[in-house]
């Protein structure tokens, strides 16, 4: 199934190209075809990308057209998938749709093993992945949705004419089609209980009886249906993986990257350099609230305890500054010690994050997650995040302080934090704070509205909107193939508190 390099031996046997006849897909039969380690990685990172927006258009309680709305273009960018009609005019368009279906079909295969590994996991993947089903269902070009359906064969069981209408007032009642030329199905209630809770279908004896208008919710139930019993066979067949050197690490990675993306320090920011001068002039507006608070903390106290100047140092280095700046940034600021202290208590820490002391592991920016979830702050201790760990009384005065005055905004921030959706709360505030400039973007239909859910990820953003075509420039990664562990607390001396 899978190769290390294109131009390389394969691996395992290929049975041929496949066929994708559909547009939409049930994924009852795994893949077979060869693909390199490479596309294995990346098709799964762009799904991936797919399904954490999905999982923040939840959060933000998003309706079924907000959401579709909102994935539109990461589905352009990320996961295409072109219509059997748009194929038919040309061999080069054939071969782009039949393309487009393979990295689907083995993109959702690639993360149904990632996200088999525990019942948290195949719970979030299979909500996630039937929204992007019912996504596509509504973008489906009608006759080709047919003839899926028709290729499933789901034995539906038909609700004969004497029976329709014997029930035609109770149907008609429902304000709905009526049973005069409908056709409706009967299934067990519980497999359209999105139905039954809205009111939208008729029950008795346990059978809800579902009109064809509303088949997208048999179908998605069937999906859903399916996709759990995948789910269950394929964590019992996960021990046999175990032995692949080649794909568990991947996998490993990409069940962590669902809760803790990493950032990618190799992602060159072009245009003005960071230099540690530079360092205050960029904390407003680009910096979030959990890296100003300890700049902030920083320039007023001369000092961060171990875990505040972990957290901030792997910061300034993903937003591209180099070790040398970074070393003269935190020597200017712990402008209270002499040399001799600085170079003896702090400066290998320094050198450690970015790699360059110790085990010379490229240590990562830490996201939200690990902010939210790792070391939790104690008494004088100014890292984490403040809107899980500051009270709301102190959350709204910094907020305040930095400018965010707006009324609907801090209420809605305090509903956020008290609903324990702190992520969300933080884009509110980006996105109070980049208004303008977000509106600009949307006008110019160039905007690719994605939830932020990294520290490092909210400077860039902020950065790009506020420069439009020009990028912030750094050496946040000093050497290639140093590994890519997430910065953890333990690394390196911790110095004095």
């Amino acid at each position: 199934m899978f190769r290390a390099d294109p131009k390389r031996t394969h691996f395992g046997s290929s049975t041929g190209p496949a066929s994708y006849p559909h547009r939409l897909n049930f994924y009852t039969a795994p893949p077979t075809s060869e693909i390199t380690l490479d596309q294995f990685e990346q098709w799964a990172l762009h799904r991936l990308k797919i399904l954490g927006e999905i999982e923040a258009c939840q959060y933000r309680n998003k309706t079924a057209k907000e959401t579709e709305a909102a994935l539109r273009p990461l589905l352009d960018k990320y996961l295409p998938l072109g219509t059997s009609t748009s194929a038919k005019f040309s061999p080069a368009s054939l071969a782009k749709v039949t393309e487009e279906r393979k990295k689907d079909h083995y993109s959702h295969f690639i993360l149904r093993l990632a996200f088999a590994r525990s019942d948290e996991l195949r719970a979030r993947f299979s909500r996630a992945e039937r929204v992007l089903f019912r996504v596509r269902w509504a973008s489906d070009d009608a006759a080709e949705r047919q003839r899926f359906l028709d290729s499933l064969n789901l034995n539906w069981d038909p609700v004969d004419a004497d029976e329709l209408r014997s029930l035609s007032p109770s149907l008609s009642a429902l304000g709905g089609p009526t049973a005069a030329g409908e056709t409706y199905f009967k299934v067990d209630w519980e497999k359209v209980s999105d139905l039954v809770e809205q009111r939208r279908v008729f029950l008795k004896a346990g059978k809800a009886y579902v009109p064809t208008a509303e088949q997208l919710s048999l179908v998605s139930a069937e999906f859903t249906a399916r996709l759990e019993a995948a789910l269950e066979l394929t964590a019992r067949s996960l021990p046999r993986l175990d032995e692949d050197d080649r794909i568990v690490p991947i996998l490993n990675h990409l069940s962590l990257d669902f809760t803790q993306p990493e950032y990618d320090t190799s992602a060159s920011l072009t245009g003005a350099v960071i230099t540690a001068k530079s360092i205050d002039s960029l904390v407003n507006p680009h910096f979030p609230l959990c890296m100003s608070h300890l700049h902030n903390t920083l320039k007023r106290a001369h000092h961060l305890k171990h875990f505040g100047r972990l957290q901030y140092t792997l910061f300034l280095k993903g937003i591209g500054l180099s070790p040398d700046e970074a070393i003269t940034f935190w020597r200017t600021s712990f402008s209270t010690i002499t040399d001799d202290k600085f170079t003896k208590e702090y400066r290998y820490n320094i050198r450690h994050a970015y790699g360059l002391e110790g085990n010379r592991r490229n240590y990562k920016p830490l996201s939200c997650q690990q902010i939210l979830t790792d070391h939790h702050p104690g008494p004088g201790q100014t890292h984490g995040c403040p809107y899980r760990h500051f009270s709301e009384e102190n959350l709204v005065a910094t907020l305040t302080r930095g400018g965010i005055v707006d009324k609907n905004v801090l209420g809605g921030v305090k509903e956020d934090v008290s609903k324990k959706k702190f992520h969300l709360a933080c884009n509110r505030v980006f996105e109070y704070v980049h208004a303008k400039e977000l509106k600009r973007e949307k006008d110019e239909g160039r905007g690719v509205n994605e939830t932020i859910v990294h520290p490092n990820v909210y400077f860039a953003r902020s950065w790009e909107l506020k420069n439009p075509g020009m990028r912030a420039q750094g050496a946040g990664a000093v050497e290639e193939g140093q590994g890519g562990e997430g910065g953890q607390g333990g690394h390196g001396r911790q110095g004095e508190e």
